[in-house]
């Protein structure tokens, strides 16, 4: 082994100790202004900013600007987070699916540009883009289009590494309130933590499969009504089990993020695509990282329906 190569493994090894099991939290779709039981949109954002703060966590949110920040009430909801220091980043004007056939390049393209005139005005601006439904296009024309539009325009594309079903559960959540405002939500709450843990430990072993070494995480959430009420304790399991918070630009900062692997399949963390790309086929625990969240759903609308009261003609059976 040359002197040359043994401080680049040194170095290598340096790095990937200082990062080891650190994770840096993201948030799609916000602010938005829809009614949600419990909370008001406005309340949802400072729980969510409150939560970070406990923490003294910098985050990112990546703004759908259709949501709610191309109105006022809304606008002063991003800008807040910006004024709290977290980054803010574009996830498009209204959300809509890159590999749809009905959607053109030109018109994706349209939309990342339509929010930027918005977003850039923010105090915590950053060329991040995140794309939709973490999907790259259907076509090849749409994947290679747009990277190289995101080139041209100065913007990093926002990975994701270790993705999470959290919309699921909240739609789950708001659900159950909405049916009754005074039902019992702590299974729901303890369901979220523990599929995050196992999320976060999942992804953690295909990184060392695939690496070789602990990447900083780059974790998914939503701007959304279940991580404005439990945001705190879900970066509490984190501080529990060992890991370091770090910033998105710190992780981002990893070579790992500079790949750009193909995306056989739609909606895919960054490691799935790369151990897609590299023909690892299904590992250990494959069905649990890419099942949006059915093994808790159904563990819940399990243990719903074995607590419903049991009518009388099947108390006789």
């Amino acid at each position: 082994m040359t002197f040359g190569r043994a401080l680049l493994i040194a170095a290598m090894l340096c790095a990937s100790t200082s990062q080891a099991q650190s994770v840096a939290f993201t948030f799609d779709d916000g602010p938005g202004l829809e009614t949600t039981p419990l909370l008001s949109p406005q309340q949802r954002n400072q729980a969510l900013l409150d939560a970070l703060a406990v923490h003294h966590a910098q985050a990112a949110l990546f703004v759908t600007c259709g949501f709610g920040a191309d109105k006022p009430e809304g606008y002063a909801l991003a800008r807040a987070w910006g004024q709290a220091g977290h980054a803010l980043g574009n996830h498009t004007m209204t959300h809509p699916d890159l590999n749809s056939a009905q959607l053109s390049l030109a018109q994706y393209r349209q939309e990342v540009q339509d929010c930027d005139r918005i977003t850039s005005t923010l105090p915590g601006y950053r060329k991040w883009f995140r794309y939709t439904f973490l999907r790259e296009g259907n076509t090849p024309e749409k994947r290679d289009g747009m990277r190289a539009f995101l080139k041209q325009s100065g913007y990093r594309n926002g990975y994701v590494s270790l993705d999470t079903s959290d919309w699921r559960l909240d739609q789950k959540l708001n659900e159950v309130l909405r049916a009754d405002p005074k039902a019992d939500i702590a299974p729901i709450r303890q369901a979220y933590l523990s599929h995050v843990r196992q999320r976060a430990i999942a992804y953690r072993d295909l990184s060392r499969k695939l690496e070789g070494r602990d990447i900083p995480q780059v974790m998914l959430m939503h701007h959304n009504l279940i991580n404005a009420l439990w945001l705190k304790d879900v970066i509490q399991l984190f501080v529990d089990m060992g890991w370091t918070i770090t910033t998105p630009a710190q992780a981002f900062a990893d070579p790992v993020y500079q790949l750009q692997p193909e995306r056989p399949a739609p909606g895919q963390s960054l490691l799935l695509s790369i151990a897609r790309t590299r023909g690892m086929g299904k590992f250990e625990g494959w069905e649990r990282v890419v099942d949006d969240g059915d093994f808790e759903i159904n563990a819940l609308d399990a243990a719903a329906g074995a607590l419903a009261p049991r009518s009388k003609d099947s108390l006789k059976n």
